[in-house]
């Protein structure tokens, strides 16, 4: 998907269904963060700001990289972003 203004719930369940994916009420949450995220800044949420508006909105337990992959087993970027309408976030490469 090119355009995420082009993105409907209808077009997640199809995109879902060949990962064969049930979106439940717990994957529409994230999906919509990443959607609310973009809309708020232009730009796609590196798993990292999704993590910390997951922590405030639902707490410790549901803020980590586990429950984020337990719902896009196959990356937040390939498929959680892809599902939610998005290209996948860049990523920032650190020399330390």
């Amino acid at each position: 998907m090119l355009e995420p203004d082009d993105w409907t719930e209808e077009v997640a369940r199809e995109m879902a269904e060949p990962e064969e994916m049930l979106l439940t009420d717990e994957h529409w949450n994230l999906i919509h963060l990443i959607r609310e995220y973009y809309y708020e800044y232009s730009s796609v949420p590196e798993l990292r700001k999704i993590l910390k508006r997951l922590k405030s909105e639902l707490g410790e337990e549901k803020s980590t990289r586990k429950y984020v992959y337990a719902l896009f087993p196959y990356s937040y970027g390939q498929q959680g972003c892809k599902i939610a309408g998005m290209r996948q976030p860049k990523k920032l490469w650190l020399d330390l």
